[in-house]
């Protein structure tokens, strides 16, 4: 079942699939003669620039077909994700695009071996659905399966800025396993920060993306903090493990990362994070973080067994790039 989702949908707060920061990759689209498919995964907003044009037209910061004049066609484009996993929404943002944007779109997802994009065979997960020009489309989407690739179809051409595919990861754990120790936060594996608070400057599931942040933007960043407390933020392991070794990066945070963190650990968390009935043991004690630098932390792991949640306190408040947690899944 798919439904029209307001714009802020609960999805939304889920991993975006489709990010070519997870490694989602443009394969294939049948047209892109105004402007490449490559910008509909483009990680930053989508611009407008007055008065740019190129040999072929008006300069556009998405895909965007030719007009068609054939009836009863349409335009696709296909999309390889960057993690395997189940479609909950997506965003088929028309940003820009007033009086070329699509009449209506539909989605399609399937799970294919590289390569075989030509010879897929597709599960329609998003029926064709009015587009609204320049704006967020979010739609939510219900009953899908694990996928790898996703085709989006539009009718009968135009142009979409971005496309943005919320969903969870759903990782090979029997290939994961024969690695041994892994980053059992990590995003690509099935990681999440479930919750977090603040992020006014930076969101809190940059912390585990993969790579290394590039700058300030691409990490975690909390509002400077003006009363008691201290910021955190909730990670829920891809798999239940023993934690081994942790990674804190603060490079690009030369005048503002933390001045301090600890971490917590739990294998009890079923409902809310703040539900005093959880049990929070001790992972990594309080100790000094520099600015703009790579912190490792082994021998300061307490051995607290099989966890399935870490809770990263800062303090006060500040950015963190990167939080790496490695171990062996269960």
């Amino acid at each position: 079942m798919t439904e029209r989702a307001p714009r802020d949908a609960a999805f939304a707060d889920l991993i975006d699939l489709a990010s070519e920061r997870l490694g989602a990759v443009v394969v294939a689209a049948n047209d892109d003669f105004f402007a490449p498919k490559e910008n509909l995964i483009t990680a930053s907003a989508p611009r407008w620039i007055e008065g740019r044009y190129t040999d072929r037209g008006k300069w556009m910061d998405g895909w965007e077909t030719r007009r068609r004049r054939d009836e009863g066609t349409h335009d696709w484009c296909v999309i390889r994700l960057g993690a395997r996993g189940i479609v909950r929404g997506v965003d088929v943002e028309t940003t820009h695009f007033k009086g070329n944007y699509p009449e209506s779109c539909a989605l399609d997802a399937g799970e294919l071996a590289t390569g075989s994009e030509a010879e897929a065979h597709w599960t329609e997960i998003l029926p064709r659905t009015p587009l609204t020009g320049d704006a967020h489309n979010r739609f939510a989407i219900d009953g899908a399966s694990a996928a790898t690739h996703v085709r989006l179809r539009i009718f009968p051409d135009g142009g979409v800025a971005r496309l943005r595919v919320y969903g969870e990861v759903v990782a090979d754990w029997a290939r994961l396993r024969r690695r041994g120790e892994i980053d059992l936060a990590a995003a690509e594996h099935g990681g999440f920060v479930v919750s977090c608070s603040d992020m006014f400057f930076g969101s809190r599931n940059n912390l585990i993306m993969p790579g290394d942040a590039t700058h300030m933007g691409d990490g975690w960043e909390t509002k400077r903090r003006r009363g008691p407390g201290h910021d955190w933020s909730l990670v829920r392991l891809a798999a239940p493990g023993t934690i081994r070794r942790v990674e804190i990066d603060t490079r690009h945070f030369k005048g503002n990362a933390p001045g301090a963190c600890d971490l917590e650990a739990t294998a009890d968390l079923v409902g809310r994070p703040d539900d005093e009935r959880i049990v929070w043991r001790p992972l990594v004690d309080r100790v000094p973080l520099t600015p703009h630098a790579v912190h490792v932390f082994e021998r300061e792991v307490r051995a607290v067994g099989d966890v399935t949640h870490v809770r990263f306190n800062i303090y006060p408040d500040g950015g963190v790039g990167r939080l790496r947690l490695f171990g062996v899944p269960r």
